[in-house]
């Protein structure tokens, strides 16, 4: 018998304990990293010394590779955006494209009417025909009375533009996880009812979409879905990502968050040119036929986009990919009426994106008890997903401030020729890595929205001063938060979905 065996039939026999060893496990992991600088410059500072080359060696290898791969992004990005999809669609699919219909889920919860309304207008100006898309915003019924006065008003200002419009009212169930997840299935089950069940449309004709209220699809994205979807050899076993950029409110948001938006915009369109681990992110697209065949998304969770990828993943045996749509998916920067109000908005915004961590378990069991996965892809993919949880709050720490610490600590190693020159290597290291941010700094400046306020010269000197911001911002919003979901996930204070504010 296998050791992988035995540990499949440990997992099935003793599910608490696994657990909750899988989820100390991150946190676990982060801590020991955090900390070992501080104390093992005091014992074995060389190997401290080793630790803190090969994190920034490391790190220059991903800076890198975000800068390459986020300058190949940017020019499929242009080029598609340019693309008529639709004369495509006609010329490779005849008339056969028109039988494919395309349901949005749009989960809210104490959404402004007037961030739904954008969101209806942009779906309005769609390419691709309107009365093939299929509209479901899906309410929460604890949301009360105010949820019915925005549903009658969107049915009635926007019922006739699309195929349907549908609203749901998802209740508070027992031993469902209150959040995105549970109200996007609830509303995609109401969905396929009313399309399927009763319309009787071909379920193999139908890709669903979970939309994030707050995003804009690009006016060509439903028409790139389809034509990905018609000329996929496999496309039950697809689930398909725009580029996701935080530029909707770029120029309202305090400068720390602006930077934050630039950030995770770039980082969006530099995985959308990993396929190998690009996986789902907040507002992507699959089809109806696969969520059925798999039970639609968990109710039991927050984090909802990388549980519903590894469900799949494990479900089809590792056929299953995300496919990269090369068109931008505007959403909301966090964002609050007042400066500290934004603030901790951010940092709730980047907890829960952290909190994502707790699908390792979830990610970990699969990998060990789900027969018949190839065994080297499988095993890639769950070492990416633990490099990028569990080393989330580690990275600041290595690359700010771990360097200086065996000096610091102790002066003997100091007088060493490691502990001379330890700060000049990493220096130089991370100094190279620079580079990266140089072209993050120039691919959100010609990506984002132009500057409602260009007659003033002082604004554009500003704007690439706010990246000096970065050491502070990156305590405050990625180690901080990281180390927040990690030791609440370790002492098993699970915490609870909270619905990014929107202005």
């Amino acid at each position: 018998m296998t050791q992988e065996s035995h540990a499949a039939r440990f997992i099935r026999r003793h599910p608490v304990k696994s657990q909750r060893f899988l989820e100390i496990l991150p946190g676990f992991f982060s801590w020991s990293l955090i900390l070992f600088p501080f104390w093992g410059s005091l014992i074995i500072p060389v190997a401290v010394a080793y630790y803190i080359i090969g994190f920034c060696v490391y790190w220059l290898f991903r800076s890198i590779t975000l800068a390459v791969l986020a300058i190949v992004a940017h020019f499929r990005i242009r080029a598609s955006s340019k693309f008529d999809w639709l004369a495509d669609l006609e010329n490779q699919f005849t008339d056969s494209w028109k039988k494919v219909h395309h349901i949005i889920v749009i989960p809210t919860y104490k959404e402004p009417v007037t961030t739904l309304e954008r969101t209806m207008e942009a779906l309005s100006t769609q390419t691709y025909p309107l009365k093939n898309l299929h509209i479901m915003v899906s309410f929460e019924v604890r949301e009360g009375a105010e949820a019915h006065v925005k549903a009658k008003h969107l049915q009635e200002k926007y019922g006739d533009r699309f195929g349907h419009l549908w609203v749901a009212f998802h209740p508070d169930i027992e031993g469902e996880v209150k959040g995105k997840s549970s109200n996007t299935c609830w509303g995609a089950k109401r969905a396929k009812e009313f399309l399927v069940d009763k319309a009787g449309m071909p379920i193999e004709n139908i890709t669903i979409s979970s939309e994030d209220a707050d995003a804009l699809f690009h006016k060509s994205y439903f028409a790139a879905l389809t034509y990905s979807f018609l000329s996929d050899p496999k496309p039950f076993n697809r689930i398909w990502q725009g580029a996701i950029a935080f530029y909707n409110n770029i120029w309202q948001v305090p400068s720390p968050v602006r930077v934050l938006a630039a950030l995770f915009s770039v980082t969006q369109m530099y995985i959308l040119a990993r396929e190998d681990r690009l996986i789902n992110f907040s507002t992507y697209s699959t089809s109806l036929k696969h969520i059925h065949e798999i039970g639609y998304w968990d109710t039991n969770v927050i984090p909802e986009d990388y549980r519903l990828f590894f469900k799949s993943y494990f479900a089809k045996k590792g056929d299953f990919e995300v496919k990269p749509i090369y068109l931008p998916i505007y959403a909301d920067a966090a964002e609050s009426p007042t400066f500290w109000g934004t603030m901790i908005n951010q940092y709730e915004q980047l907890k829960r994106w952290a909190w994502g961590v707790s699908d390792d378990a979830y990610i970990i069991k699969q990998y060990i008890v789900t027969p018949n996965v190839p065994f080297l892809d499988k095993t890639v993919r769950v070492i990416k997903i633990m490099e990028d949880h569990f080393l989330w709050p580690v990275n600041w720490f290595a690359i700010t401030v771990s360097a200086f610490l065996p000096p610091i600590l102790n002066p003997a190693f100091n007088r060493t020729i490691l502990g001379k020159t330890l700060p000049q290597v990493t220096s130089l290291l991370l100094t190279f890595s620079l580079v990266s941010m140089v072209v993050v700094f120039v691919l959100d400046a010609l990506n984002r929205p132009p500057r409602p306020n260009r007659n003033n010269p002082l604004s554009y000197i500003l704007q690439p001063l706010e990246f000096l911001l970065l050491p502070i911002i990156g305590f405050f919003f990625s180690a901080l938060p990281g180390l927040d979901a990690h030791t609440r996930l370790m002492l098993g204070k699970y915490i609870e979905y909270k619905v990014t504010e929107k202005v």
